[in-house]
């Protein structure tokens, strides 16, 4: 397919602007104009159209394909989320105008809606307040970490570590690193599920806390929080929750209530909103009474009169972590699935999310390595290690091959602990018609790994781009566009 450059031809239009009547040498000085027009694609409109329609069909997106990315929660967002986001009342919006005087009411709508956001997150986790402001997931992560340095510090605490189980996504040391403290890794049980023991024999007093996703990325829930999370209280450490599974639990239990201090939720993968691509991304978090007055400012408070305001008297918190209030668009749609799909409607969300998962589980486990014997929550994982070892097919292949079925590859080699690992998320929205396509294709796939394996290698076949070599893409980038002919 070219490139809409390589489609111009001089002259052509899609748009004729009128003839510019300013004189440009009194408003910009002249080293600054262009010594000749800027070399922009020439084109009708109709072959601009057809050009970006066509790019679009090439697309892999929830509304076109199914997306079985584990870890992910790549679901279908409910298009009236998307309506309600783009209402002017919402989308006309300026963060800067007035609170209350001198057309404060404008805004009223925009803080009622983020607190009473914060109000159903904060019931949905077991958490006491939560902050709208992180604008992804792993900025979550950072601002729940900056709140347990914050809480140490205050108590003086000499805190040097974070505990994280080496399943953890590496978001987890990541942030626990930038928010200055080591990380000690503890292996998982023959279970899959983060060590009890092993846990306890790392905690002391320089422990600041653990952080747990919870079903972990194997998609298995563990049954030892509890006790685990007493044995870190017992050092005045604080449990983490990394909420990007939180789609497994909605409505059955809190994290809260099963002894996490601070949790992150991915609103972009949980609550309706688009994720993908780079964002835009929600992670707002929650704490408990006692993290209270380290939350980031401003709030939003709401005043004895009914209307609501932001406070900025809070002395112990961390400041700012984001302009402004977070991604607000983000938050409205959030809002609103909310309200659509209510208390039973979450319990709904997390039962079709767990049954999706076991089905597929149960319909390839005799074709493919599991790690565990272990039913799954909302997601599972297989291994391509079998196809590996005896033919050398590798979950890499088996992803690329899935491409030209139409369905996009799951998470590869993740969890770090699991040989060719694939993480599979089918997420509640799928239909058990789609989850038998899905299964087809993987059965297909197995059976071409055993008798000829070399096919596979040479996948995909029908996508635009077929196989790259990956290592030389990412070591001997030339992104440069040069004409042929020209240099």
């Amino acid at each position: 397919m070219q490139l809409i450059f390589e489609k111009s031809s001089p002259d052509r239009r899609a748009a004729r602007a009128p003839e510019w009547t300013v004189p440009t040498h009194e408003l910009i000085a002249q080293k600054f104009l262009r010594k000749k027009p800027a070399e922009l694609p020439e084109l009708p409109e109709l072959e601009v159209v057809r050009h970006f329609t066509r790019l679009s069909r090439l697309n892999f997106s929830v509304d076109t394909h199914f997306y079985p990315l584990g870890s992910c929660t790549m679901k279908y967002n409910p298009k009236c989320c998307e309506t309600v986001a783009n209402l002017n009342g919402f989308l006309d919006l300026h963060p800067l105008w007035p609170q209350l005087r001198h057309g404060g009411l404008l805004t009223q709508g925009a803080l009622q809606v983020i607190y009473e956001t914060e109000r159903m997150l904060s019931e949905i986790s077991g958490m006491s307040e939560f902050t709208l402001q992180p604008l992804a997931g792993a900025h979550g992560e950072l601002t729940g970490v900056m709140l347990m340095a914050a809480y140490h510090a205050d108590k003086k605490n000499k805190k040097t570590h974070v505990i994280i189980p080496d399943s953890a996504h590496g978001t987890n040391p990541a942030s626990a690193a930038l928010g200055g403290y080591g990380v000690v890794s503890i292996r998982s049980n023959k279970n899959g599920l983060l060590d009890t023991a092993a846990v306890k024999n790392a905690l002391n007093e320089q422990t600041a806390g653990v952080m747990l996703t919870s079903p972990n990325t194997l998609g298995l829930f563990n049954p030892h929080i509890r006790e685990i999370a007493e044995a870190v209280h017992a050092v005045d450490g604080l449990m983490y929750y990394d909420g990007a599974n939180l789609n497994a639990i909605l409505g059955r239990c809190k994290p809260g209530e099963l002894g996490f201090d601070v949790c992150h939720l991915n609103l972009h993968k949980t609550f309706a909103s688009p994720h993908g691509g780079g964002g835009p991304g929600a992670g707002p978090v929650g704490v408990i009474e006692r993290l209270r007055p380290y939350l980031p400012i401003s709030r939003v408070v709401k005043t004895k009169d009914g209307t609501f305001s932001l406070d900025y008297d809070a002395p112990k918190s961390i400041g700012y972590i984001a302009p402004f209030y977070g991604n607000f668009g983000i938050i409205v749609r959030t809002y609103a699935y909310l309200l659509l799909i209510g208390k039973h409607g979450l319990r709904e969300v997390s039962n079709h999310a767990v049954l999706n998962a076991n089905y597929v589980l149960q319909k390839l486990r005799d074709h493919f390595s599991t790690p565990t014997q272990e039913r799954c929550m909302h997601e599972c994982v297989l291994s391509a290690s079998r196809q590996h070892k005896e033919h050398g097919v590798r979950a890499l292949d088996i992803g690329k091959a899935l491409l030209d079925r139409g369905i996009h590859a799951p998470t590869v080699y993740f969890p770090l602990i699991v040989p060719e690992a694939m993480m599979i998320e089918p997420t509640e929205t799928e239909t058990r018609e789609t989850l038998d396509t899905f299964v087809a294709a993987m059965l297909e796939l197995a059976e071409l790994a055993e008798n000829d394996p070399e096919k596979l290698h040479a996948v995909p076949e029908t996508t635009p781009v077929g196989r790259l070599d990956e290592v030389a893409a990412a070591k001997n980038m030339d992104l440069a566009y040069v004409e042929i002919g020209r240099r």
